[in-house]
């Protein structure tokens, strides 16, 4: 009999089981069990989950390791994500503890002072590398108020995810038809919008290439910062030795005319994902996407 992770990650008890816990357990404890959950999966080498993290390392890490080096490197991955979701349920309603474990750039700094609207709008891209919820979370709680565009339709687990972040002041929209068109009102107004760029979504009919091969990723971002005449600012977090949540922002990305307008959304979204591949390589094993970014190669890497 095999166990359906996804099932059970998609269970709300599961997980206010895992936020009881990380409100209880001390760092170090949480940490050890955390990790202990890591190995455990990693073994599950015919999961779906593991499989999409062992595809998709191989793909980022060069697709160049051999089957030890991408154990490891799964095993890196998946242990960074548990610890991950152990601090963000620890963590989350202590501000104060947040705010010395978090590092901003002055550009972030800036971001927290400012107004909600402004002379021109800002679309945030999110990358899920390290505990980027739990400085998305904390940044809310200190003044930002972005419209947080996420996956339609939330349920179980997801639901518990949505109702939380609510909590914390984000003003969040599935996506739909009329969310995207609330988001562009938004950003012309000046107001700026955030969502993910790297979770992969299906029945895409454009694949923009992200370490050299087509992704099925979205290109959502790119749509809102066209039609509202924005620029995208890539945005995520990695822990670094110190212990810290380090937060990452590029440039302002302006975005490049084409007189196609399937050309020009296409080699707009590559161009914001050739940058946050920088990111992710400089901590590829604080990268953890559930799901197969690159499909047609997930049976592909050294098993």
């Amino acid at each position: 009999m095999t166990i359906d992770l996804q099932r059970l990650a998609d269970n709300r008890f599961i997980l206010q089981l895992i936020s009881a816990l990380g409100r209880r357990l001390p760092p170090r404890l949480g940490h050890q069990l955390a990790d202990g959950v890591a190995v455990w999966l990693a073994h599950q080498q015919g999961l779906n989950l593991v499989r999409a993290v062992r595809a998709n390392q191989w793909v980022v890490r060069g697709e160049s390791l051999g089957k030890e080096e991408l154990d490891q490197a799964v095993r890196d991955t998946l242990r960074n994500s548990a610890r991950s979701i152990f601090d963000l349920y620890h963590y989350i309603q202590n501000p104060e503890a947040i705010q010395r474990m978090v590092i901003l750039p002055p550009l972030i700094q800036k971001l927290v002072m400012q107004s909600e609207f402004n002379d021109r709008g800002l679309l945030v891209a999110g990358l899920h590398l390290s505990n980027f919820d739990l400085v998305l979370q904390w940044l809310c709680k200190q003044g930002i108020k972005p419209l947080v565009l996420t996956i339609p339709d939330p349920r179980g687990s997801h639901l518990t995810e949505f109702e939380m972040r609510r909590m914390t002041g984000m003003n969040i929209l599935p996506a739909s038809v009329g969310a995207l068109m609330q988001a562009i009102r938004h950003l012309q107004r000046g107001g700026f919008v955030l969502t993910g760029i790297d979770r992969p979504i299906p029945g895409l009919k454009a694949f923009p290439r992200f370490f050299g091969r087509p992704a099925a990723l979205p290109m959502h971002h790119i749509f809102l910062a066209i039609k509202a005449q924005v620029p995208v600012l890539i945005l995520a977090a990695r822990l670094d030795p110190d212990g810290k949540y380090h937060v990452l922002a590029s440039r302002l990305i302006e975005m490049d005319p084409y007189p196609d307008r399937e050309i020009c959304a296409l080699r707009n979204a590559e161009k914001v994902l050739y940058i946050a591949e920088t990111f992710i390589r400089q901590t590829p094993e604080q990268w953890s996407v559930p799901l197969p970014v690159w499909p047609e190669i997930v049976d592909l890497p050294p098993r």
